[in-house]
């Protein structure tokens, strides 16, 4: 495959938390950093996927849309919603135009659904404060609504080629093991995990912007948290981990959440009927989705919570049509 061109992005399954860089944070120095920084931006090149938000026309929303996808998603469940929202919604201003329930409605079963309404939010926002282009300063990203510490940090990086430590499930996995000698890393980023992307930052903007989007890669295809391919990795024979005879007391890899008879599945039932519609849907028809009566208006009532559905008067529910 061709490696990116533009600023580089890459993703994980499971983005989480993400510490960005300050001009007064120095990178690592030694030669086993630099060592690092060449190996896996070199396996990077021969090796990064071929994915549409990679592209030199992409453009920064596009990789903002890609990075609120691909929270706790596979890349091959993205693509399709990814490609069908851009072409109906080719900049933030596009979106804003549009009620927040067609954002729910396109997000189809993506899954975690408020990510849909974040990101009308945040292009609302960009439409408004930004001129309806994705801001290129981390503290104006950072104030978006929806984005947090690790989507600041891609967007900036990825989209603007910024140095920023960016630290999702992934390349949290690749420090843990290839430079701290352990299997699996903290349930919560930490301080120190912080403190070590820091320190692992090259120091221009360029060669940081490729070794955050190389490091990602690599702990999705190669440092994966089960089955990992050591024989294929560029740094195995400097990571502590392999090392050390690859020592498993650090515990399992954590258990993906159970999906069926939960309310998360009820809630995604529930949607799927209003998105199925654009006219108000009434109480009996949600009612036929799901058994358990309890469980289910608790699921109704949550989504209803969270701005993802809005009741009216004789029992009736619809998609959002204003902003929450």
């Amino acid at each position: 495959m061709t490696a990116p061109t533009n600023p580089p992005h890459t993703t994980s399954a499971t983005s989480t938390t993400s510490a960005t860089s300050t001009t007064s944070t120095t990178s690592a120095t030694s030669p086993d950093g630099a060592r690092l920084h060449t190996q896996v931006i070199d396996w990077f090149e021969d090796n990064a996927r071929d994915l549409p938000w990679r592209h030199p026309d992409a453009g920064p929303w596009a990789v903002m849309v890609s990075e609120f996808m691909l929270q706790q998603t596979p890349v091959n469940r993205v693509l399709p919603v990814y490609e069908q929202w851009l072409a109906r919604w080719p900049r933030p201003a596009d979106l804003a135009k549009d009620a927040p329930g067609e954002a729910v409605r396109a997000w189809g079963r993506l899954g975690y659904p408020r990510r849909a309404l974040r990101l009308h939010g945040a292009a609302t926002a960009i439409t408004e404060r930004h001129g309806g282009d994705v801001p290129t300063d981390h503290a104006q990203l950072l104030a978006l609504p929806g984005i947090g510490e690790y989507t600041a940090a891609a967007v900036a990086s990825f989209a603007y080629g910024q140095r920023h430590a960016v630290l999702d499930t992934n390349v949290r996995r690749v420090f843990a093991r290839a430079v701290t000698g352990t299997q699996y890393p903290p349930n919560a980023t930490t301080a120190a995990e912080r403190k070590l992307a820091r320190a692992l930052l090259p120091q221009d903007d360029d060669t940081a912007a490729r070794w955050a989007a190389a490091s990602m890669e690599l702990g999705a295809l190669v440092c994966t948290a089960k089955n990992e391919t050591c024989h294929r990795c560029p740094i195995s024979a400097q990571c502590a981990w392999n090392l050390a005879g690859k020592p498993d007391h650090e515990g399992p890899a954590r258990k993906g959440q159970t999906y069926a008879g939960t309310d998360r599945q009820v809630r995604g039932k529930l949607l799927a009927v209003l998105r199925e519609t654009h006219t108000p849907v009434p109480q009996s028809a949600l009612d036929r989705v799901w058994h358990e009566p309890v469980q289910r208006a608790r699921a109704l009532d949550g989504l209803v919570s969270d701005g993802l559905v809005e009741p009216l008067p004789d029992g009736m529910y619809r998609l959002p049509a204003t902003r929450t």
